[in-house]
């Protein structure tokens, strides 16, 4: 039977309650970089940016769990994905570029147009990730999985188990030789091809899709829920002592593998989510407040670091001590209650209103295909959407 994308939203709240823990993740980390440390919490965070890893193999999940089998046009899909992310990223851009202007310091036009445009990632160029909203970047490169998605989704052979087990390997394998393989480069274009570049990063953006195609399937994955939380947790905790051992500006520092190695184990964890969804079982990660804040994820990840800057542009950075714990609870309240304005006010009016104009979500004609979603349907198809 065909599924219709939306149809199952419900069924898997805990991924959209992990949004809010994985956002929260790049908060502190930005927190502890550009504001000042707080002990041992910091330690912890300090290669947080992983969390975007996580969204970008979370992307490959839900996609794959929400559209396999819907027959739903490439542009009906690409359109949807237009109206998701696009609107509140260029209020975004408006406000860092305004915040930026206020600080008095120079903005690049070319720089904002490519974030608008969402190409910011392709080039290396840093000035391009941060000229319009720093955050930005990691749109570029979810632009680039949403143009390749229905390809990856055409492919029958992905449908099968061990062609799924396999191509899952492969994309593990062909992380861990890329990150010693480019490390001849010189540090900044190192960062930017493993960081940044949306061809590098696709590797975790498929490794997400075949777990969603597994999990459709009826897989179940070989941890529990728990367990793969204890290792992703556990995985952050081995990246302290191997931080003061090797420099980040190294290849083989835990900068870099933060965020490359952790994608299995970020795979791990959702699918033991997932799975506990679909078996009815309770998580924590659910709720009414869980889902509140995990759809509130994207707008913070957007607008957190513009609050961060305005403040250390306003206050300064606090003296070490008592006054940085406090700092943080400030920027986590305001840029939380901002995403919380952005995402009711701007993200979600927005996103139902293009959704709207645009191209009619009527499956493609085939075997088993099922009469168009009703509108119904088609306002709760925002599955358990996997932009932070």
């Amino acid at each position: 039977m065909t599924s219709i994308p939306g149809a199952g939203r419900d069924r898997l709240p805990s991924l959209t309650g992990l949004r809010f823990w994985a956002a929260l993740l790049v908060v502190l980390y930005h927190l502890s970089r550009q504001v000042g440390t707080v002990p041992g919490l910091s330690e912890t965070v300090w290669y947080g940016r992983s969390g975007v890893t996580f969204f970008f193999v979370l992307s490959g999940v839900v996609l794959a769990w929400t559209y396999d089998g819907a027959r739903v046009p490439a542009r009906v899909f690409l359109w949807r994905r237009f109206a998701r992310i696009w609107p509140l990223l260029a209020v975004s851009v408006g406000l860092s570029v305004a915040v930026w202007t206020v600080m008095d310091r120079a903005v690049s036009l070319r720089a904002v147009a490519a974030t608008l445009l969402l190409v910011n990632a392709w080039f290396p160029d840093p000035v391009m990730s941060v000229g319009g909203n720093p955050a930005a970047w990691s749109l570029s490169d979810e632009a680039w999985f949403y143009l390749t998605f229905p390809a990856l989704l055409a492919v029958p052979a992905g449908r099968r188990a061990r062609v799924g087990a396999w191509t899952a390997a492969a994309v593990v394998g062909a992380a861990l030789v890329l990150w010693p393989a480019l490390s001849g480069l010189p540090p900044a274009t190192r960062n930017w091809a493993l960081d940044y570049l949306p061809l590098t990063r696709f590797l975790q953006f498929v490794l997400g899709v075949v777990a969603g195609l597994a999990l459709k399937r009826g897989w179940r994955p070989p941890v529990s829920l728990p367990v793969a939380a204890a290792l992703v947790i556990g995985w952050h905790l081995l990246l302290i002592p191997w931080s003061n051992a090797v420099p980040d500006a190294l290849w083989y520092s835990p900068y870099n593998a933060s965020q490359w190695l952790s994608a299995p184990l970020f795979a791990a964890l959702i699918c033991a989510a997932a799975r506990a969804d679909l078996d009815g079982r309770r998580t924590g990660l659910g709720g009414a407040w869980m889902i509140r804040l995990g759809h509130w994820s994207f707008a913070w990840y957007l607008v957190h670091e513009i609050v961060i800057r305005v403040a250390v542009f306003h206050w300064g950075k606090p003296a070490p001590g008592s006054d940085t714990p406090v700092f943080w609870a400030g920027v986590l309240v305001v840029s939380l209650a901002l995403a919380a304005v952005a995402y009711h006010c701007v993200e979600h009016p927005a996103e139902r209103w293009l959704r709207r104009r645009g191209p009619a979500a009527r499956p493609l004609p085939g075997p088993g295909a099922e009469p168009a979603p009703s509108r119904a349907v088609r306002r709760r198809d925002k599955a358990v959407d996997p932009t932070p």
